[in-house]
């Protein structure tokens, strides 16, 4: 099948070569000329036989958008666009709408597999008409990992359904990450633990808590026992605000996800406001000791 491609960042350009060495033809787009096939979005758009597939992999929001928008204007009725970047569910109906208008099909598709997907594959999420993944569905088979289809693939439901469950699957990614990280402070901070990279090392094989994720951390620990390069500083890309979102929208209780969500939040601080209420609070009620605040660093003595 032929398809073009835009976006070949880190996963763009791996699902491009997955592709190809499934013998599908790939005509690739990005704004690095080093490593795209078309020179512009509209070239690309040439390149391609009719009835055309065109999957859009940038960076969420206006740039997905934006790219959506100029498709609409270079494709022709009967074309089809997937987007399979991490956009916000709310973001499909709208490019459906435009879309839809110009007789040109719709699919969002959320991607699992970071820079590991070229040689594991991807889990993909799609959401759109039963007609359009049925026309898409050799993208998806060479793009998905190895195995039995429904254990790597789902058609969710209608648009946005793909980037909704991909958002609900991060916000799970989430939870996992962060129950990894207590523990692994917990062990770090008792004395009668002395292998930590071991003890997470023999929970891979034969424990309840065996995933990916443990393994990923394991081959962390092994590269830098301490994680001693790396400053605990934790941005969010979206997915897991979403998530919280819609939790409150529909009153699901999501304690672990907002905690892990919060707990990013409170990594970028260097020091925190709130943590200062609460210290001067109980300096005021109970003349409690406090920690005042040195000239530049942050800290200082201990007054009561």
């Amino acid at each position: 099948m032929q398809l073009g491609l835009i976006g070949l960042g880190k996963m763009g350009g791996n699902m491009r070569e997955r592709l190809r060495r499934a013998g599908h033809e790939v005509v690739g787009f990005d704004r690095n000329p080093a490593v795209s096939d078309a020179k512009t979005l509209a070239g690309l758009v040439k390149a391609l036989d009719a009835p055309r597939t065109v999957w859009v992999m940038v960076p969420s929001g206006a740039p997905t958008r934006d790219t959506v928008e100029q498709l609409s204007k270079l494709l022709d009725k009967g074309d089809m666009v997937i987007d399979g970047g991490n956009s916000r569910f709310t973001d499909d109906f709208e490019n459906e709408k435009l879309l839809k208008a110009k007789g040109i099909g719709y699919l969002d598709c959320g991607v699992s597999g970071g820079i590991w997907g070229l040689e594991n594959g991807y889990g993909l999420m799609v959401g759109g008409t039963a007609a359009n993944v049925k026309r898409a569905m050799p993208i998806f088979d060479a793009l998905r990992p190895e195995g039995p289809r429904e254990e790597g693939f789902v058609h969710a439901g209608k648009v946005g359904a793909g980037h909704y469950t991909k958002m609900v699957h991060n916000g799970i990614e989430y939870g996992l990450m962060h129950a990894y990280a207590e523990g692994y402070e917990l062990l770090e901070a008792k004395d009668i633990v002395e292998d930590v990279h071991g003890c997470f090392k023999a929970w891979t094989r034969g424990t309840v808590v065996r995933s990916w994720l443990l393994d990923l951390l394991v081959k962390a620990l092994e590269e830098d026992g301490a994680l001693s390069s790396i400053k605990g500083y934790v941005p969010d890309s979206g997915e897991g605000r979403w998530t919280v979102e819609e939790a409150i929208k529909h009153a699901v209780p999501a304690p672990v996800i907002s905690a892990a969500l919060f707990a990013r939040f409170a990594s970028r601080q260097e020091d925190s406001p709130a943590m200062r209420a609460v210290a001067a609070l109980r300096n005021q009620f109970g003349g409690h000791a406090v920690v005042t605040a040195g000239p530049s660093s942050g800290t200082g003595s201990t007054q009561s």
